[in-house]
Parts: structure tokens; C-alpha cells; sequence
């Protein structure tokens, strides 16, 4: 059975193309170029299932064609509409290389420590509306933006589902 911390999300759905299965997959990942053998996890009532890559195709930077094993028609396809698309982290040979793959809703669930402070608290939520990414979590009882930026994010435990920070001075002040 596969485990949610088990995975990670790369992307989701949009909607089908053409008529033999192949659907289109909003991804910034490259994961499938790293892998013999590449099959990707979605949620379907409730369980997540792996499902196999037959093919793939570039349409655009961030859209990927994809056709999965036994998916044959535009109707097989429809079922994955807008679902979350996830993909196995014992089949990322490097942990680092996951850093570039993982989207930020992904982080959803961590605890968060700040190297001075120690335990900030756990990230509820991420703000994607504007340029700037922010990890939003509650801290003393107030909501904490954090900036989702290598000068503040030093590490990332992801089997422990740990983000470790290095917070400038002042930010817990605001």
C-alpha cells in the first residue's frame, strides 16, 4: 500500500488530448527523464494507485502529454481530470534531486525550526498568488508568513517531514 509521506506532488491533471488517453500534466518536474521505468500516483477514491507511464511528450514548459497503460480513450482519460498527480520518493535516486520536482503544496504538513528559535510550527497552508511564495503556518497563536527562498530555507528532512530555516532578524517580530 502506498503511503502519502511515501510520495510527493509534481503536478496535477488539466484535460484530456485526442482520443487514445493521453492526458495533460501541469508539472515543473522532470522526473520522468530521470527514470528506466517512470509511473507516476494518483488518489482514486480514497487510495492512492500507482499508475504506469507508456509514453510521454513535451507540449510546453510546464505541460507534459501523458499516456498511461491501460487509459485507451478520451472517456478513460476524463477520470483524472484536475487530480493531483504524485510521484514515488524511493524512486528519486538523490535526495537533492528532488528540491527542483517537489511543488510547494508539497511542504503542507511540515514542521518548520528555525535554527535560533527551535520549533516554529507546522505549514498550513502556501500562498502561490503572487511572485513571492509564502509558507504560512501559526506561530504563538498569529499567522507567520514565511518567504520560500534559499536564504531562509537551509534544509529539508522529507521522509521526517522536517523544513529547517534561518529566519532574518525581526521576521518573527512582524
Amino acid at each position: 500500500m502506498i503511503r502519502k509521506e511515501d510520495v510527493f506532488k509534481i503536478g496535477q491533471f488539466t484535460k484530456p488530448h485526442g482520443t487514445k488517453g493521453e492526458i495533460g500534466l501541469l508539472t515543473q518536474s522532470d522526473v520522468f527523464d530521470e527514470s528506466d521505468d517512470p509511473y507516476i500516483v494518483c488518489e482514486m477514491n480514497g487510495i492512492l494507485v500507482p499508475f504506469f507511464i507508456e509514453e510521454y511528450r513535451y507540449k510546453s514548459d510546464a505541460v507534459i502529454l501523458v499516456k498511461m497503460e491501460k487509459i485507451d480513450s478520451e472517456i478513460a482519460a476524463r477520470e483524472f481530470v484536475n487530480k493531483e498527480v504524485f510521484y514515488p520518493l524511493d524512486a528519486v535516486e538523490e535526495e537533492d534531486d528532488l528540491i527542483g520536482d517537489i511543488t510547494w503544496d508539497s511542504f503542507i504538513g511540515y514542521t518548520v525550526s528555525d535554527e535560533q528559535t527551535g520549533i516554529l510550527g507546522t505549514i498550513s497552508d502556501v500562498d502561490q498568488s503572487t511572485q513571492n511564495v509564502l509558507l504560512i503556518l501559526s506561530y504563538q497563536g498569529e499567522e507567520l508568513l514565511i518567504p520560500a527562498v534559499e536564504e531562509i530555507i537551509i534544509d529539508a528532512n522529507h521522509p521526517e517531514k522536517q523544513l529547517y530555516v534561518r529566519l532574518p532578524e525581526g521576521l518573527l517580530d512582524l
